[in-house]
Order: C-alpha cells, then structure tokens, then sequence
C-alpha cells in the first residue's frame, strides 16, 4: 500500500517544483551526459522503477536498460540508458552509465532500422546465444525509439531539461 501511495504522490499529483532540488549528474566512459539541480527521476532499477526525491536515503544499486525521467520545474524529460550503476548519497544523484542518450541525440529513422533488424534477426530463430543478443538489441532500439517520441509528442524539441539542458558538454 505504501508503494501505491507513493506512486499516487509522485506520479499523477501534479508537483510543483520543489523548493529544495537535488543534484543529478549522469556520466559516461566518454562524456557527462547531464548536470543539475532536478525535482524528481525516475530510473529502470534492476528489480523495476525507481523513483528517487530529493532527500532519498542513502542507495547504490544497478541500472537496466531503459527510460530516464527527469523533472524538474514541473517539466519532463526523457533519456534512454543502457544500464550502469546509480548512487544517491546526501541530496545527490550519480548514475555512471554504460550510455546515455538525450532524446534529441536519438536519430528516430536509425532506430527503427535497428527494431527492424533485431525482428528479423529473432524470426530467423538461430542459436541461443544470437537470439539473445538480438533480443537484447531489439529493447535498446525500442528504448531509444520510445524517448525519441515521447519528445516529439511533447512537441518541444528544443525544451528545457535532459533533452537540451546543462550539461559539462554540448
């Protein structure tokens, strides 16, 4: 029941911005994808979503693949991870990602060509091993696909946030 109370709070109470943010920082091997004060995330933990608040205690857990959300000022953004680690310490947020992508660096076309492939790579139905990695390769392209639509449907490809926001590199 508390978790439904929670997800009610957060999820479909609109929230204003609130008036102690915490720091979001999300890093890669090759760049910081994100840097900045934010509201609330919500992260693909490996046992499902995690929503994180400012103040949250303490947390150190993997990441799978799948969809950042990212408000801040009452506003959403959406980015697509492949997994990695994510650590809260005090009122800061660390996700070190194997790769991270803004919705505005996902080039739509490219990643229906991949969803494309993978099905076909699955319906041949070959060893186990290339069904797997299809598989797998199918769920990052539909991940990918997802935050790049959710951007278009907002119809702000320009908009403040994760999707253009601050960040340590353009």
């Amino acid at each position: 029941m508390e978790f439904s109370l929670l997800f009610l709070a957060v999820f479909l109470v609109p929230n204003p911005s609130s008036p102690y943010p915490m720091r979001l920082e999300i890093i890669t091997a090759e760049r910081e994808v994100y840097a900045d004060d934010v509201d609330v995330l919500v992260a693909p933990g490996i046992e499902g979503q995690l929503g994180i608040l400012p103040h949250h205690a303490p947390l150190m857990t993997s990441l799978q693949p799948g969809e950042l959300l990212i408000r801040k000022e009452g506003e959403e953004s959406y980015l697509a991870v492949t997994g990695g680690f994510l650590e809260v310490i005090g009122n800061k947020v660390t996700i070190l990602a194997d790769a991270c992508e803004r919705s505005d660096e996902i080039d739509e076309e490219r990643a229906q060509a991949a969803i494309d492939r993978a099905a076909d790579d699955l319906s041949r139905g070959e060893a186990n091993q290339q069904l797997a990695q299809a598989a797998v390769a199918m769920r990052r392209a539909q991940i990918r696909l997802n935050v790049v639509r959710r951007r278009r449907q907002r119809g702000t490809p320009g908009s403040r946030g994760a999707d253009s926001g601050p960040s340590a590199t353009p």
